[in-house]
């Protein structure tokens, strides 16, 4: 007898399942796919891993979470595995150093796919012909939500990869048409104070991180109505803002100096102008563009220059809330777009999902009520809750099915190869 979740039955839940295994594992071998098996070994830093790695890393995920306790008779395609591919659950032994993943040139490529379609096989069986449970359910699940975050992780790891070559090859070759790159001028929203509803009650999907949902009172503020552009951006380097120590933290004041920072990570400055690397290689700077790979401290800088400063995660959820569009995900760019970059700012409707991660100013810290389960699935997000910054909406790589208003993404404060952008607020 069909046991019923609500109006679904753990039968059709089960089918949807496999459905949306099979897409998202096809999706991550389609972002592969224009790579060779020399690119796929590159590990240009000790943050990034190789997109072989990726590969192996999410069917490990699957394996050890699911198949080996769950599958009848299921014996792991290599021991070894266990060891190379675990990411950092210290519960389930000791890691295979992060920075060291580039080193690994065995197993090779072929052996990763080899392992990716002994996996797939597997998982088709246990969806197929054993019933699932709640909790089983609620573990494939999180496995393909791991695997969307890894197919970022992919495209940001390789462009890393790729532009510490000198010819700054590109990862995609055919240049999409942008969308009409019309300027919109900059407005601001104003936001009235009151409790908010902040983070998921768990009635769909979502990270333990996101919960437990609770009311938080917000002050009036006001938050810009697009990205920062290329154009605003350039004014502010134009302007000495990397030589102007009052406008940074003291960290970020360290790092600059340090690094002799004078621009954002991937610009470039030639005798034609400023140029900029993407995924279809070295390009001239799109003025209209939003701004990129800022780290958390340039994004406060710059804020900071512009007498405005970054929205709180409790803003910024409850703005996306008040602001939200009936099709807003239908018009936001994401993964299944195929733009691969962010779009020109454009008269378009106010969009707070897609295009690039929003730095907000927030700490990434627990919820009030939040507790991480005890096994080693809770060392998923929880113990990362530390010296890390909270960004919000996504980007062109995110996957549409996997970002929600409520989802927490957090880096360092000084990391800017993800896809990173800024939305000013003020008070």
């Amino acid at each position: 007898m069909a046991i019923h979740i609500g109006e679904v039955t753990l039968e059709e839940i089960q089918y949807q399942l496999l459905m949306d295994y099979q897409k998202v594992r096809a999706e991550t071998e389609n972002l592969a796919a224009p790579l060779s098996a020399e690119d796929m070994q590159l590990q240009s830093m000790p943050d990034a891993s190789p997109t072989k790695w990726h590969l192996a890393h999410t069917s490990w995920f699957f394996e050890t979470f699911i198949l080996a306790p769950e599958l009848s008779g299921y014996q792991a395609f290599n021991p070894h595995f266990n060891h190379l591919f675990n990411s950092y659950y210290n519960s389930l032994g000791t890691p295979f150093a992060r920075p060291n993943r580039g080193v690994i040139s065995r197993p090779d490529s072929s052996q990763i796919y080899e392992y990716r379609a002994f996996i797939d096989d597997a998982m088709r069986q246990l969806l197929n012909e054993q019933p699932l449970c709640d909790n089983l359910a609620a573990l494939v699940q999180l496995g393909l939500n791991h695997e969307q975050q890894h197919q970022e992780l992919i495209l940001t790891d390789i462009k890393h990869a790729l532009s510490a070559n000198p010819m700054m090859p590109a990862y995609r070759d055919a240049l999409p048409e942008d969308e009409d790159g019309v300027l919109e001028p900059l407005r601001w929203l104003k936001i009235p104070s009151g409790f908010y509803g902040i983070g998921s009650n768990g009635d769909t999907f979502c990270f333990d991180n996101e919960g437990p949902e609770h009311q938080q009172f917000i002050d009036e503020f006001v938050i810009a109505s697009r990205l920062v552009t290329n154009a605003e951006y350039l004014e502010f380097i134009e302007d000495g803002g990397y030589q102007q120590h009052r406008l940074w933290l003291s960290d970020g004041w360290s790092l600059v100096q340090k690094q002799q920072q004078e621009h954002p990570f991937y610009w470039r400055r030639n005798s034609s102008g400023w140029q900029q690397y993407t995924l279809y290689g070295l390009l001239p700077l799109n003025p209209v563009e939003p701004v990129c790979h800022l780290s958390f401290y340039e994004a406060d800088a710059f804020a900071t220059w512009a007498g405005k400063r970054l929205p709180t995660e409790f803003e910024w959820e409850a703005a996306a809330c008040q602001l939200r569009q009936p099709n807003q995900m239908a018009a936001a760019n994401f993964l299944e777009k195929r733009f691969f970059k962010p779009l020109p700012v454009q008269r378009r409707q106010t969009q707070f999902l897609g295009d690039l991660w929003e730095w907000t100013s927030s700490a990434y810290l627990p919820y009030r009520g939040y507790k991480a389960r005890e096994d080693a699935v809770g060392e998923y997000n929880g113990k990362f809750m530390c010296n890390q910054k909270v960004l919000r909406g996504g980007s062109f790589a995110t996957p549409a099915d996997h970002i929600r208003i409520s989802y927490r993404n957090f880096f360092y404060p000084h990391q800017s190869w993800q896809f990173t952008g800024v939305r000013l607020a003020g008070d």
